[in-house]
């Protein structure tokens, strides 16, 4: 069975970003999303395309947007439409990720049947945000708590969900 996977870091209160930012600096979860995604297809929106300096590399890109005359001049980068041509586009690989931004990520929660979820302990004033989703048909996996450091300001937890089957 193919996994679909939401992986994000969201705040407490599911603050993603702002300013089609991000409103934290962590470099393990950075790691930790490099070392998931690397080799494997992402899904995103074009405003998070577009904060990237770059393609990541060793990663299939998908962007949806609406913008028909929409083009990306970058190998293994391919521009669409809507989540079902991202995910047909991609049907023959095992994982697929779906990476932001709040759009995207509420579009592809009724379809994923897993979520990495970062859970940052602090509240932050976002434009952008993680859906709310309903906790009683996910199930926790793994869970696993970083406390702030020299090098992160904030403490977090990492959280793997698996969706209840029905």
């Amino acid at each position: 069975m193919k996994t679909i996977t939401l992986i994000a870091a969201a705040a407490e209160n599911n603050a993603l970003g702002k300013d089609n930012d991000l409103l934290w600096h962590l470099p393990d979860d950075f790691k930790r999303f490099k070392k998931l995604t690397t080799k494997h297809s992402i899904i995103m929106g074009r405003k998070t395309f577009e904060s990237f300096p770059k393609p990541l590399p060793n990663r299939k890109h998908i962007v949806i947007t609406r913008d028909k005359d929409y083009t990306i001049n970058f190998d293994d980068c391919y521009v669409v439409h809507s989540l079902e041509e991202a995910l047909t586009l991609d049907k023959d690989n095992e994982l697929t990720y779906i990476i932001g931004g709040g759009e995207i990520y509420a579009l592809g929660l009724e379809k994923a049947n897993k979520i990495e979820l970062t859970r940052v302990h602090e509240s932050f004033e976002a434009d952008a945000f993680f859906p709310e989703f309903n906790i009683s048909n996910w199930e926790l996996t793994h869970k696993e708590h970083h406390p702030k450091d020299d090098k992160h300001k904030y403490d977090f937890t990492y959280l793997t969900y698996l969706k209840k089957k029905v």
